[in-house]
């Protein structure tokens, strides 16, 4: 048996209906109460700490607890993406085992124009854009028309609707100030209007890939843009949220190959572990394009992660199992490894000068 941790944000569920993206932080809770319950059916001990303004203390307070391993559900801090990759910073300074990727791949992950760039010099493709900070004094010209406008700090969707797509100068526009106005830069991207794929991978050595899932889109998006908009992710009160669904990928053994091979790429190239999605749309030319980064991406029992774990024949509580394994293995390495802080080599230095770097 083990001690085990979860943390999750807990200011965001209070937040102000007038916060963009209120419905999906709070769905974490959901997903808090998932995680607890498969591992205590698995005979773990579980101990559950809400993380808010005082993150440093609720933290510590985890440290003082001295669990085995922390199981990682926080996704912000007070509303704002960022703080997720400082938290797990936070942790594994600590010298916590942490679940799910480490503070870097979450903070390019989020950071899209700098993950995009990634990419392209790794050879991914990726389609092109435009990086528009806030208030810019005029709008750059677009990498073609169409395009779509996202929040270049933001996930789960948040932001995005069909006029996030725009086919000429006033439909970008509008879209850019909707972005400004929730105080983020706006990343300007070419629309591939295709067919869209997740390709999830589980674990590390070997990392699994799950059964590819493709993306449905319902009579609700008839003569309008294919995407998974925010209330097609998260509002059950709406038709596009019924119309969105995913299922079994029916593509070429060729094309999922190609596929994969880019999505394994990306994970890798970012820094990604133990689960993720990489979300793909294939354009008519059969060319796929890597449009989205999901480390740390939703454990809800019925989300498509889950989903495809599913598929693979990998109930719920095993999937929650191996997610924990992973972080106690490092923690397991780490023990084992030799700890040699005379190995460090200071630069040398002159009176007055600073070292040059080799």
């Amino acid at each position: 048996m083990t001690r085990t941790t979860i943390i999750f944000d807990d200011e965001d569920h209070t937040a102000p209906t007038s916060l963009p993206g209120v419905e999906a932080r709070a769905d974490v809770l959901h997903v808090v109460d998932a995680v607890r319950s498969a591992l205590e059916k698995l005979g773990h001990a579980v101990a559950v700490q809400p993380v808010g303004a005082d993150f440093l203390g609720a933290l510590g307070a985890v440290r003082e607890d001295a669990p085995d391993a922390v199981f990682n559900l926080c996704e912000s801090l007070g509303g704002d993406a960022r703080g997720e990759g400082v938290v797990v910073g936070v942790l594994e300074q600590m010298g916590m085992a942490v679940t799910g990727s480490p503070a870097l791949a979450l903070g390019l992950a989020l950071h899209k124009d700098q993950a995009k760039a990634i990419l392209r010099g790794c050879g991914i493709p990726t389609p092109d854009w435009t990086f528009l900070p806030e208030d810019s004094p005029e709008l750059a010209s677009p990498p073609g028309y169409p395009v779509i406008v996202k929040p270049a700090r933001e996930d789960g969707s948040i932001g995005i609707g069909f006029g996030s797509v725009a086919s000429d100068d006033e439909g970008l526009r509008q879209a850019v100030q909707r972005v400004w106005r929730m105080h983020q830069p706006a990343l300007v991207e070419r629309f591939v209007d295709g067919r869209e794929f997740c390709v999830s991978f589980l674990g590390n050595e070997p990392r699994i890939v799950l059964p590819l899932r493709e993306i449905a889109f319902g009579p609700s998006f008839a003569d309008r843009p294919r995407i998974i908009s925010y209330l097609a992710k998260w509002d059950p009160s709406t038709s596009e949220f019924h119309d969105t669904s995913s299922g079994a990928c029916d593509l070429p053994p060729e094309v999922q190959s190609r596929m994969v091979d880019y999505a394994r790429r990306t994970f890798a190239v970012v820094g990604c572990r133990d689960y993720g999605r990489v979300d793909i749309r294939l354009d008519a030319d059969g060319t796929p394009w890597c449009i989205d980064i999901n480390p740390n991406c939703d454990l809800h029992p019925d989300a498509g992660y889950a989903r495809a774990a599913q598929a693979a024949g990998i109930d719920y509580p095993s999937l929650i199992a191996t997610l924990l394994e992973n972080a106690l293995d490092r923690a397991r390495a780490r023990a084992r490894a030799p700890h040699r802080p005379t190995d460090r080599v200071e630069p040398r230095r002159s009176a007055g000068s600073i070292a040059p770097a080799h």
